[in-house]
């Protein structure tokens, strides 16, 4: 089940509210003790932490389906897409090992949707939640965070993101059911800061600095009808290690013309290298334009969790309460 973007509902006892971590959300398939991890893309990520798979042991000897969000945290102690990045791509053992001690992994768990042979997405949240929080003993390296209800809940929790500076809160409704693979308005997630998952269409070459590299990534994100339209482009936020991950990956997915459906602007498509639009990442920005562009967007990193063609737009203003 997936979030919309959207305002803090209104004042009311009808709302739970959560944290929103700013991690890649993963389902936990428990079975006989073993636990294999696979994205929201359905990936198989097990491998790629292993102090996650220790949770088989944490959950009674029961067979579950658990939902939550792999996250690292930063220095500041605050969870970090960016600190994340190194974990998030990686799957040779040796290097995976020396990030377990360099970037370790907590699972916040939020859902369960199987128990034994039993689907328990019909439930409503409330009783979902009570049962997780029976089921899953805390560990060292997976969590069942602390969630919010009653009057004034949805304003405490806000202000509390803002205070611990994470990306916001998900409002969700008390009686809603799990919905299989839906977005649904019964989860809504209210965001402190823009964030946009765009689709990488091309990349123009750096100069100074960043010459014999890639100086700005070219942007597109889909449309209603699923045309990948350009969005922007971003040359910041990078570090070293990024662009050179980037520039391997960007290397086998180059064509020769421009993979969006519609105009690119002539002082970007000028010296463009155009790639097949397969690499999806995140960027944080200010505002869209009215034409359609993002306003000073800043790297945040790839999204390996994230279907290409599930890239839209997403609309709202952070932290504004519903009418």
């Amino acid at each position: 089940m997936m979030a919309v973007l959207g305002a803090l509902p209104p004042a009311g006892d009808r709302w739970a509210f959560e944290m929103k971590w700013d991690g890649v959300r993963a389902l936990a398939y428990v079975e006989g003790g073993a636990v294999r991890l696979v994205s929201r893309s359905a990936k198989d990520i097990t491998v790629a932490y292993p102090e996650l798979h220790m949770l088989g042991g944490a959950v009674g000897g029961r067979d579950l389906v658990l939902d939550g969000e792999i996250v690292a945290f930063d220095e500041d102690d605050r969870p970090s897409f960016e600190a994340l990045q190194p974990r998030m791509h990686q799957r040779r053992p040796a290097r995976i090992a020396e990030l377990v001690n360099a970037v370790p992994v907590t699972y916040l768990l939020f859902d369960v949707l199987h128990v034994g042979t039993e689907a328990v997405v019909g439930r409503p949240y409330t009783e979902r939640r009570e049962l997780l929080e029976e089921i899953v003993t805390p560990g060292a390296r997976w969590q069942v965070p602390v969630w919010f209800s009653g009057r004034g809940s949805g304003e405490q929790a806000v202000d509390l993101s803002r205070q611990w500076r994470l990306e916001g809160v998900v409002a969700k409704r008390l009686d809603s059911p799990y919905r299989v693979g839906r977005r649904s308005a019964e989860w809504t997630k209210v965001k402190n800061l823009r964030t946009q998952e765009v689709v990488i269409g091309g990349w123009k070459p750096g100069a100074g600095r960043r010459a014999g590299t890639i100086g700005s990534l070219l942007l597109g994100v889909r449309d209603a009808t699923g045309h990948l339209l350009f969005a922007g482009h971003v040359g910041t936020g990078f570090t070293e290690a990024a662009l050179r991950d980037l520039a391997a990956r960007l290397a086998p997915l180059t064509r020769e013309d421009s993979p969006f459906d519609g105009p690119v602007p002539r002082e970007h498509a000028r010296e463009a290298r155009w790639v097949e639009p397969m690499l999806v990442g995140e960027v944080r920005f200010g505002e869209w334009t009215g034409d359609g562009m993002m306003r000073h967007p800043s790297w945040r990193g790839l999204r390996s969790d994230k279907d290409p063609a599930d890239v839209r737009r997403e609309n709202g203003d952070p932290g504004r309460r519903a009418g």
